[in-house]
């Protein structure tokens, strides 16, 4: 007999679980580097195209998420500002900086690991990434790696009260 504990239900295809997983890489070269730990991969046709963590404090730039860097890496790589046949994983709900440019750069899919109450704009704030109001529609997945996601985030505030 198995023990229950053996499998693990997947709610969604294997591969999205690896992509989320090489942003949750990224997230913690964040937290190594002493940045927020979020991390971004962006995907396209199965490969990873674009990468991206938080480097605000190194680049001294409010702007340098790891979602904006990721799509900036993937825009460059397709050279096209457009990435309609991409989708951007990413640890943590993006902010409603982030989801501008997500909805911008035309992503087709948003896979997420936890939510973010003081500044998401995919569900927790706000729903920018759902609204009805702009012409590019997308999908949005929420909660892989969401526990994973939310301990580095908890451990990296805890280091930094401690410090």
């Amino acid at each position: 007999m198995f023990s229950k504990n053996i499998f693990k239900i997947m709610l969604f295809d294997e591969s999205v679980y690896k992509f989320m997983y090489a942003a949750l890489m990224e997230a913690e070269n964040a937290f190594n580097k002493n940045e927020v730990p979020i991390g971004a991969v962006v995907v396209y046709q199965n490969k990873i195209i674009g990468r991206g963590f938080n480097q605000t404090e190194m680049l001294k730039d409010s702007t340098a998420h790891a979602e904006m860097i990721a799509i900036t890496s993937a825009t460059n790589f397709l050279g096209n500002k457009f990435l309609d046949e991409c989708d951007l994983y990413v640890t943590v709900e993006p902010c409603v900086m982030c989801s501008g440019a997500i909805l911008l750069s035309r992503i087709r899919n948003v896979y997420f690991g936890t939510f973010e109450p003081k500044f998401g704009a995919a569900g927790s704030l706000f729903n920018i990434l759902d609204s009805e109001k702009y012409n590019h529609k997308l999908k949005v997945f929420s909660g892989i790696y969401d526990k994973e996601s939310k301990q580095l985030l908890e451990n990296f505030f805890k280091k930094k009260r401690i410090s």
